[in-house]
């Protein structure tokens, strides 16, 4: 199999049919959305409640890719002269409810937020905008149109594919494997999965022989990849929805005395994940440029406080970079530098 000349297709498959339905998930209206929601874009540009403050909503920081997000979106926020409230929802969609709220009464100039729920989060979206705050969604869309600004999220769908292809290549196109699944309530878990699986269901001589959610968490992947080893000892590959868990996946392999042995994917470019590649704990990631994306969102927030709009499409991808031992030197803190 020839690794780069399939990875130069991704581009184009991505952008042929379904680029949002098929890579981001946010291409549907929710079922009951209104006029209201479709029409929103076209109405009356939004001024900000009043106030300087840009308020970033992320999930917990002891992520290191939100709280990459969250220093790079605070970092562009003060240099363009406004004050930051950086907070965390815990993916959980009452506190990120209640954290839309504190930036209503704040009166906020404008919200960046990586979201706890693609359907969850369009209420709150919703209520600022009828505050005249605008949002601007990263990383995570929402299951909605023309309520948020702008919706900048990594090609995952392509990036996905891509470090798939490494993960068949370093498993020789056949074996059995398992798969660490994120947060259900994410799209990104649902289309980074389909990805996967739309390139090694194409290998008949690869079998997935486990599944299990593992909820984007490090010591729950940790746990899970015990468990699976101990049922499928013959296992020569792990697929995981994100960095952390296959950081705990090598762990639990490494534990079990198969480090190197058992070929691991995730998606991200964390430090963390570039060290296991580096040490040949991992075959690959896909780095989802996190810091580029948030300082995109504050620039497009700024922009359009000052001049009604961005010039730009709502929702806006932004390409992966497939990481392996060939080209890992080159990831830092989410940054790749060619």
């Amino acid at each position: 199999m020839k690794f780069k000349k399939i990875c130069a297709l991704i581009a184009s498959a991505c952008l042929m049919g379904a680029i949002f339905t098929g890579c981001g998930g946010g291409g549907e209206q929710p079922a009951g959305g209104d006029k209201k929601a479709e029409t929103a874009a076209d109405s009356k540009p939004l001024t900000g409640g009043g106030s300087k403050i840009i308020y970033i909503i992320t999930p917990s920081h002891s992520n290191p890719f939100f709280k990459t997000e969250a220093d790079a979106a605070s970092a562009k926020a003060k240099a363009l002269g406004y004050e930051v409230k950086a907070v965390s929802h815990d993916d959980d969609a009452t506190k990120q409810s209640e954290l839309f709220d504190n930036a209503i009464s704040d009166k906020a100039a404008a919200i960046i937020c990586d979201n706890a729920g693609a359907d969850a989060t369009v209420a709150a979206v919703r209520k600022a905008r009828e505050a005249n705050i605008p949002t601007f969604l990263i990383d995570r869309e929402i299951n909605a149109s023309g309520i948020a600004i702008s919706q900048i999220v990594a090609n995952n769908y392509q990036g996905a594919k891509g470090v798939a292809e490494a993960f068949v290549e370093a498993m020789g196109e056949k074996g059995n494997y398992a798969e660490l699944l994120g947060k259900e309530s994410d799209t990104n878990a649902g289309v980074r999965s389909s990805a996967f699986h739309e390139v090694i269901d194409q290998y008949k001589d690869m079998k997935m022989v486990a599944q299990q959610t593992a909820n984007w968490e490090q010591t729950e992947a940790n746990q899970k990849t015990e468990t699976i080893l101990q049922s499928n000892p013959d296992i020569k590959g792990i697929i995981c929805g994100n960095d952390t868990m296959a950081v705990g996946a090598a762990a639990a392999v490494k534990n079990a005395g198969l480090d190197g042995k058992i070929a691991i994917i995730g998606v991200d470019g964390s430090d963390e994940a570039a060290a296991a590649i580096k040490a040949g704990s991992m075959t690959g990631t896909a780095l989802q440029q996190a810091a580029l994306i948030a300082e995109m969102s504050v620039e497009q927030a700024d922009k359009y406080l000052k001049e009604g709009k961005t010039g730009l499409e709502e929702k806006q991808l932004i390409d992966c970079v497939v990481i392996t031992k060939d080209n890992v030197d080159k990831l830092k803190a989410f940054v790749y530098t060619p």
